[in-house]
């Protein structure tokens, strides 16, 4: 930049006076012959650079900034002067100070939110934090060989039952921790230690987190109470435990249940837990434990770990948000234009008593149960049912429509009956799947049947049954249950 030279007092007009911001002629008493200005005037500001980011969910909070840059451009240009003993000065004149502007924060440059600290409730493919990689799983266990990719099913043997342990407590070492989970993904590998039968891990999805830490409770005291235990012959569980910030808890042992046999049910078996989630696993094995429990506890603690922090930043960045109420349901209306959504089904609710639910349908027969089960409401003309989930205290806990494997099921039309967006009883299971991604196709093989499930962060779950394995393309909807699955009676061991 030039600097400002003062004029005399004698001059005429000032630099300030004549002109601003470009270059100017100043009189000193003599002729004066105007110097063309530069087209493009000193002192202009550049155009700030436009500045984008973006990410991909978990990302944390990415702040979007600018910064002004300034350049200033003088052109000179030489003139004749053609009278004589006259000279022309000429003097460059600065524009007058300008002050620099005060930046002012973009809403992205506000004050970072505070870490989220509500409910650890993880949904849908949040649960593939929790997963190991193979290697770790090779390094946490031995004799491991093939290791499968993870995948979004779940088998489960039974739906419970079986012999009784003593104390009563060891029962949930026994269990399928799956019972009364909403969601899973699971990894399965050989071992050569018993060829015939796999090792497994699951990653299992509760309603919230008071159902996931009590299933944690029973295993910590499990592993307290079952060192040595009866199952039919003398069994024992040797663990070591591990824990982590913010409530995460991790056991590992070796179970020794010889029922009969010399290799019986000896299994390699962990369990950890934060927030909704339990993970689970398990590998058979033969003769005597070879297995480092503590080393085994402190990875299933450091992953469940990590899996707490991304969720704590993914919610943070991204505040959950409550569904939307629909839109209040006609009872007189067909039941076929009911809506199936987390607060219920039309105008029947979740969460009241059953009494409510009936008189929210003026006109429906009522049929009850005669064993104890659901009570199923029948449209006036018969064209459709539903049947009433109700917990323990009589609270319906659940709705649903078409088939539900109980005596007395019914057989609809699918048009006749509510749809979950969109979806409908006699529909692929793909729709369903594409309408309610990242949910869990599960398969009951004591009997026979096959589901596909979708669970929400606030333990609404939807649960659509198929007439074959969900994952085949010819599955077809043969009923639909929502349910509140933190209104579940939760399992006793004892």
């Amino acid at each position: 930049m030039h600097a400002s030279r003062s004029a005399p007092s004698s001059a005429r007009p000032t630099a300030t006076d004549a002109c601003t911001g470009r270059i100017c002629p100043v009189w000193h008493g003599v002729v004066i012959v105007p110097v063309s200005t530069s087209p493009q005037a000193a002192g202009r500001a550049a155009s700030p650079s436009s500045l984008l980011s973006g990410g991909r969910r978990p990302a944390a909070h990415v702040s979007i900034g600018g910064s002004m840059s300034r350049s200033r451009s003088v052109i000179t240009t030489t003139v004749g002067v053609a009278a004589v003993g006259a000279l022309l000065a000429m003097a460059g004149c600065a524009p007058a100070p300008q002050s620099t502007p005060t930046a002012q924060p973009t809403p992205s440059e506000s004050a970072t939110p505070d870490p989220y600290a509500g409910p650890l409730d993880f949904v849908g493919d949040e649960l593939d934090w929790f997963l190991p990689a193979a290697a770790e799983i090779a390094d946490m266990l031995p004799s491991v060989g093939d290791v499968s990719a993870p995948s979004s099913s779940l088998i489960a043997i039974s739906d419970g039952g079986g012999p009784v342990a003593s104390p009563a407590a060891c029962n949930a070492l026994l269990a399928e921790a799956a019972l009364g989970s909403v969601g899973a993904r699971t990894i399965t590998w050989t071992t050569a230690a018993r060829p015939e039968r796999d090792g497994w891990l699951h990653v299992l999805q509760f309603a919230d987190e008071a159902a996931a830490q009590a299933r944690m409770d029973q295993y910590a005291q499990a592993a307290d109470q079952c060192v040595e235990f009866e199952y039919e012959d003398a069994s024992s569980f040797v663990s070591s435990s591990a824990e982590g910030e913010g409530g995460v808890r991790a056991i590992a042992g070796s179970l020794t249940v010889p029922r009969g046999s010399d290799d019986g049910w000896n299994q390699y078996k962990g369990y950890a837990s934060v927030g909704n989630v339990i993970v689970s696993f398990w590998q058979p094995f033969g003769g005597e434990p070879d297995f480092d429990t503590a080393q085994a506890a402190a990875l299933l603690r450091d992953r469940a770990s990590e899996a707490r922090a991304m969720l704590i930043d993914e919610l943070t960045a991204n505040p959950p948000t409550p569904a939307p109420t629909p839109a209040a349901a006609d009872p007189s209306a067909p039941w076929g234009e009911w809506e199936i959504s987390a607060a219920g089904v039309g105008p029947v609710p979740l969460g009241v008593d059953v009494a409510e639910a009936i008189a929210a349908v003026p006109g429906a027969h009522v049929e009850e149960s005669d064993w104890g089960g659901p009570t199923r409401l029948i449209a006036a003309d018969g064209s459709a049912s539903l049947l009433l989930w109700a917990d323990d205290d009589d609270v319906v806990s659940g709705i649903s429509v078409g088939a539900a494997n109980v005596s007395g099921d019914r057989t609809h039309d699918g048009a006749a009956l509510p749809a979950a967006g969109g979806v409908r009883v006699g529909d692929p299971v793909s729709a369903a799947i594409a309408a309610f991604p990242e949910g869990t196709t599960s398969r009951v093989v004591s009997s026979g049947e096959f589901f596909y499930e979708s669970a929400s962060r606030d333990g609404i779950t939807l649960r659509f049954r198929a007439d074959r394995e969900a994952t085949d393309p010819a599955a077809v909807i043969t009923g639909i249950l929502v349910e509140d699955a933190k209104l579940r009676t939760p399992l006793n061991f004892g």
